[in-house]
């Protein structure tokens, strides 16, 4: 079985992550059964916005550093989700794109759009003119760990401001995560993936959290 490697692409992994307020006794755990990771993983930070839409679960839209990223929602196996990259744009961004690739995924009327192409600032702007759409705020304190050979971490993250926790394993090896999931004490705990968390935490979905 080759060795997965934090920050190297492998084949769609499988992923279980859910989020709360705390997972305080589970991240203790989680640290102290990890193996050493290189020290670029050991804290990172991020600020992205989440395309946010109503009418759609199966792609997952995020901006951060001038580049947009759509993945979607390939299957879920043993309540573990996998997740495949749909496409990778930046800005200015042409109007073929967004016709042909995202506003599709959106799964929302396609704006009138009269330009050939548009700057981040213009293509915020559609979204927040969609009665459907919400562009997000979401900053990440993320800490890197790896137990059973799944790529682990548990995050600080401000959704729009507001502070909630993640914690995650992934693995192309199915088995490993439910290993992880059982040493870290998260058994029975949810699987929320981030496009759920943003949902239930700006008020889009009415389900709670994790542990609220």
């Amino acid at each position: 079985m080759a060795e997965l490697k934090i920050g190297e692409q492998s084949k769609p992994r499988f992923e279980f992550r859910s989020f709360g307020q705390c997972f305080c006794e589970q991240h203790k755990r989680m640290a102290r059964l990890s193996v050493p990771v290189p020290e670029k993983v050991w804290e990172r930070t991020s600020d992205e916005i989440y395309i946010i839409s109503a009418k759609n679960d199966i792609n997952n839209t995020k901006i951060r550093d001038g580049k947009m990223d759509i993945k979607t929602f390939v299957q879920s196996v043993d309540g573990l989700e996998q997740w495949n990259p749909l496409m990778k744009g930046e800005f200015p961004i042409s109007r073929e794109v967004l016709e042909k690739e995202v506003f599709p995924a959106f799964m929302v009327e396609m704006p009138k759009l009269e330009k050939d192409t548009y700057t981040y600032d213009e293509f915020i702007a559609m979204v927040k003119a969609c009665p459907d759409l919400a562009a997000v705020r979401v900053h990440k304190q993320r800490f890197g760990y790896m137990v059973n050979n799944t790529i682990c971490e548990v995050g600080n993250v401000l959704i729009n401001g507001a502070k909630v926790v993640t914690i995650n394993s992934e693995s192309t090896e199915i088995e490993d995560i439910k290993k992880t999931i059982a040493d870290c004490g998260l058994e029975g705990v949810e699987n929320i993936n981030y496009l759920q968390a943003i949902k239930r935490v700006i008020g889009m979905s009415d389900k709670p959290l994790a542990n609220e």
